[in-house]
């Protein structure tokens, strides 16, 4: 969903560098039954913060400047199901919110998640729109989200000593035909 307001509503955060105000703002909320488990309702876990905040990142590159929309911008993702990549659905989901309601972006953002299984022997393989297994056993967990023209946002978790630069690159460039696609 997106909610528009004046600018006046724009949610003041108080940070390490003092007081700021910031006019877009994404929630994300994703309660246990859409993954299965079974836990509390309540205030938002650290999971639910880090996914919001990557798509809030992915979609504030395309937004206009204030003079040309003089508007607060809230954005909310409900996660209902899951067995996939949720923050890049959140992602996708923000930006044809925000176009549903006529907010006059510069580029449509989409968001993919790509996976890594790497052998013993060195071999691997680089996954596009991981699901939930893939995710809880690969090697790799990295979301790239942007517009036709660039990265918007990145997120990557890695549970191997290192990458390299080669398959980071490989990466990268599958990552964009799958976010080419879904665009």
């Amino acid at each position: 969903t997106t909610t528009l307001a004046p600018l006046s509503y724009s949610q003041t955060i108080d940070g390490m560098t003092g007081e700021r105000e910031e006019r877009f703002f994404h929630h994300y909320n994703m309660p246990g039954y859409a993954s299965g488990e079974i836990k509390r309702m309540g205030g938002t876990n650290r999971r639910e913060t880090g996914h919001g905040h990557l798509a809030q990142r992915a979609n504030e590159a395309v937004l206009p400047k204030v003079e040309d929309f003089p508007y607060a911008i809230r954005t909310v993702t409900e996660i209902v199901s899951s067995n996939g990549s949720t923050s890049m659905a959140a992602t996708c989901s923000t930006c044809l919110s925000m176009m549903q309601a006529g907010v006059p972006i510069s580029a449509p953002v989409s968001g993919i998640a790509m996976g890594l299984m790497m052998g013993t022997d060195g071999k691997y393989v680089i996954l596009s729109d991981i699901m939930g297994p893939e995710d809880f056993s690969g090697d790799m967990d990295f979301k790239v989200a942007g517009t036709p023209k660039g990265i918007t946002a990145l997120q990557m978790d890695i549970k191997l000593s290192g990458l390299t630069t080669e398959l980071l690159k490989e990466a990268l460039n599958q990552a964009k035909v799958g976010r080419l696609h879904i665009l």
